[in-house]
C-alpha cells in the first residue's frame, strides 16, 4: 500500500504548520474590517455594501509532470483554476489576478507556453491578468514554480458562508476533469517510483491516453456555472472546492454538521488505476477529488433546477445530503461498495 505521507506529503503536519503560521498573524485581522468567519476558501474584506474576496495558490508538483512531458502550456490553466475556484466558494465573482513565476534560469520558450495556459485560464474564468512578478532564483528553485493571487467581488448580503446549511440540504457534485492539481506527489510515486511507468506509457485501464497526458489534464474551472446559479433565486447554502484533502474540504463550511455522500459517480480511470496499483480506498478519498471537483449545497427542492443549470457547462450529480453531526464527519459510500468516515 502507498500513502500520501509515504510520498513525502504529510497532510496532518501541514495543518499543524499552517496553524503555527496563522497564530502569529491573527492580530492583523484587526487592522481592517475583515469578515473572518467567511474565510474558509477565500478571505473577505468588508467595503460597505460590497466585499473583496482574495485567494492565492500554486500548481504544486504537477509542474514536475509538465517537466517530464516537456509540455508547459496547460499548467497556467491549473494556476488560474485553483485560485478562482476558491474565490467563488464565498459567492464572489473573480475579476482579476496576478501571477508569480520563480525560475531557476529564464527560458523564453517555456515562459511563452506558461503564458498561453494563463491566457486560456483567464478566458475560461473571465478574469484579467493585471500584473505579476518573475524572479530568477537559481539557488532556491529547480526549473520553475508558478503561483497566482486573485480577487473577486460580492455584495455583502450575498456572501455564501455555509452558515445557513441545515440537515437535509442536498449536495450537488460537479464533475472533475480528473486528478486536477492535488495529490500529484502520491500519483507520481505510485506510477513512476513504485511501478516504474513512464509518462509516455498508456494508462493500463484506459489505453486511449498516456499516463502523462492524464496527469496533466487541466483543472476544471467552475466559475461560469456557479456564478450563473448565484444570480438565480435558488437558495445556495454552501459551496466547496474539492482539492487536496478530498471530501474533508466540506468540513471548512460549518461546524456541527456532517455529510452523507451516497451516490458518487464511478471515478475516472486514473483513480481506479491508482487503487489497482496499491493506494488504499480511504487514502484515495482523503487525498483526491475522486471525480467530483466542486460541490454545491442547496435546499431540498432546488436540486433539479440546480443540476439543469450546471449541466449546461459540466456534468452534475446528486451525491448526498447534509446531516446533523457534532463531530463534522463525512461518510462516503466508495466505489468498492464499502463505507468510510473521514
Amino acid at each position: 500500500m502507498v500513502t500520501y505521507s509515504e510520498s513525502g506529503v504529510d497532510i496532518s503536519l501541514e495543518e499543524v504548520t499552517v496553524s503555527a503560521l496563522i497564530s502569529k498573524l491573527k492580530e492583523t485581522l484587526n487592522y481592517r474590517d475583515v469578515i473572518t468567519e467567511s474565510g474558509h476558501f477565500a478571505a473577505l474584506v468588508n467595503l460597505g455594501d460590497r466585499a473583496i474576496a482574495m485567494s492565492t495558490d500554486g500548481v504544486g508538483s504537477k509542474i514536475l509532470v509538465a517537466e517530464m512531458m516537456e509540455k508547459y502550456d496547460t499548467v497556467g490553466i491549473d494556476c488560474i483554476a485553483m485560485v478562482v475556484n476558491d474565490i467563488i466558494c464565498v459567492g464572489a465573482e473573480p475579476i482579476a489576478m496576478v501571477d508569480y513565476l520563480a525560475v531557476e534560469k529564464p527560458d523564453p520558450e517555456v515562459a511563452e507556453q506558461i503564458g498561453e495556459g494563463l491566457r486560456i485560464g483567464c478566458k475560461l474564468a473571465n478574469v484579467a491578468m493585471i500584473g505579476g512578478e518573475t524572479a530568477s532564483l537559481p539557488e532556491i528553485v529547480k526549473n520553475f514554480d508558478l503561483a497566482g493571487t486573485g480577487i473577486g467581488i460580492v455584495d455583502t448580503d450575498s456572501i455564501v458562508t455555509g452558515s445557513s446549511m441545515v440537515e437535509g440540504d442536498v449536495l450537488i457534485g460537479i464533475e472533475s476533469s480528473g486528478i486536477h492539481s492535488n495529490g500529484l506527489s502520491l500519483a507520481r510515486n505510485i506510477f513512476f517510483e513504485e511501478n516504474d511507468f513512464k509518462v509516455t506509457d498508456k494508462l493500463p485501464n484506459n489505453p486511449e491516453t498516456t499516463i502523462g497526458e492524464e496527469l496533466l489534464k487541466p483543472t476544471n474551472i467552475y466559475v461560469n456555472p456557479v456564478i450563473e446559479l448565484l444570480k438565480t433565486d435558488v437558495e445556495v447554502h454552501g459551496l466547496a472546492h474539492i482539492t487536496g484533502g478530498g471530501f474533508t474540504n466540506l468540513k471548512r463550511l460549518k461546524k456541527g454538521v456532517g455529510y452523507n455522500i451516497t451516490s458518487l459517480p464511478e471515478p475516472q480511470s486514473i483513480f481506479l488505476e491508482m487503487y489497482e496499483l496499491g493506494v488504499p480506498v480511504e487514502e484515495l478519498y482523503r487525498v483526491f477529488n475522486m471525480g467530483i471537483g466542486f460541490v454545491v449545497i442547496v435546499k431540498p427542492g432546488d436540486e433539479t433546477r440546480t443540476m439543469e443549470l450546471i449541466e449546461k457547462y459540466n456534468r452534475a450529480y446528486k451525491i448526498g445530503h447534509v446531516t446533523a453531526d457534532p463531530d463534522d464527519k463525512v461518510t462516503i459510500k466508495t466505489f468498492k461498495e464499502g463505507t468510510i468516515i473521514l
